[in-house]
């Protein structure tokens, strides 16, 4: 079975802090990105995938094929799973792709959210969400780049 080595909320999804920073400290090769909008857009998954580095695998799905492609991805991967938001991992979760921890690394300001902590909003919605992925055993934390110190969700909801 493929190790998840990075689940990451940010709703950038491919931008430099993941490709300089998160993909050198983990060691991933093989980014997988769970969005539904993304997945149907052929024109945003093209732009995504120049913005990849050779050698990294890129998987664009929606919740059904990137929960399946999660679990039957090969031994060898070593899989970032990007999301714009926790209810894709709510999901994915209940579909049965065993995760540990997840990150929140970019969650800016919209009109449905509100400051959650430092610079990372969230709407009512989103609270809950992070509360249910919780209660699924799931650890969550607010962590931007590896060098900073992880702010754990659970003592923030």
């Amino acid at each position: 079975m493929a190790k998840i080595v990075l689940a990451r909320i940010d709703d950038r999804l491919i931008h430099g802090q993941v490709m300089t920073a998160w993909l050198q400290y983990t060691g991933g090769n093989h980014i997988v990105i769970v969005d539904e909008p993304t997945a149907a857009d052929e024109f945003t998954k093209s732009i995504i995938s120049m913005a990849v580095p050779g050698g990294i695998d890129l998987s664009i799905a929606d919740i059904e094929d990137g929960a399946e492609l999660l679990k039957n991805a090969p031994a060898n991967d070593k899989i970032i799973i990007l999301t714009k938001g926790p209810e894709a991992y709510l999901q994915l979760i209940e579909k049965g792709v065993a995760l540990e921890k997840i990150i929140i690394g970019g969650m800016g300001v919209n009109k449905n959210r509100s400051k959650f902590y430092k610079n990372i909003s969230a709407s009512d919605n989103e609270r809950e969400t992070f509360r249910k992925i919780v209660d699924h055993g799931v650890e969550m934390s607010i962590h931007i780049i590896p060098d900073e110190k992880a702010v754990s969700v659970k003592g923030l909801l």
